[in-house]
């Protein structure tokens, strides 16, 4: 498969290094300028960072999912948050993977755009890897409002109603 390793710069000063890996060719999944777009607003701001996001089919979802969260079944985001050291100044955030057959058929199941889509659950990664949650009240609502705002910078409503 195909794999990028471009440095691009957010707001003409944050270097961002991201890897997109595609192990599925759909023509529901989003193009790599499309990824970079909204990762760029999900971590505008943050400094020199690196970032993997892996678009996977459905077996690698399913695998990913039973493995490090002990579910039986393949779902549309999982996020890695690394444990490394910064290299060349920039913070290593993890790994961000996509499972493209779940996430559009949410998309049709849920009436939305598909990109809409996609661009919310790839944000929703991006912001575990920067430290939130939601696994409690307080934290589920700080990081669903920082979804909304990023979403309504790209143009795209909110998710949630």
């Amino acid at each position: 498969m195909p794999q990028q390793s471009e440095i691009e710069t957010v707001n003409d000063s944050t270097p961002m290094d991201l890897e997109i890996q595609r192990v599925v060719d759909h023509p529901g999944v989003p193009a790599d300028e499309d990824l970079r777009r909204w990762a760029e607003v999900a971590l505008d701001g943050e400094g020199a960072v690196m970032v993997n996001i892996r678009v996977v089919d459905e077996a690698e979802g399913w695998a990913l999912n039973k493995q490090w969260r002990q579910r039986d079944s393949a779902t549309n985001v999982l996020s890695f948050p690394a444990d490394s050291p910064a290299v060349n100044e920039a913070r290593i955030l993890g790994d961000v993977v996509l499972c493209a057959p779940v996430v559009l058929r949410e998309a049709v199941e849920q009436g939305k755009e598909a990109a809409h889509h996609w661009a919310h659950l790839l944000i929703h990664g991006l912001l575990h890897l920067l430290g939130y949650d939601h696994i409690d009240g307080d934290k589920a609502e700080q990081m669903e409002a920082r979804e909304i705002e990023l979403l309504a910078r790209l143009g795209i409503s909110n998710p949630y109603q």
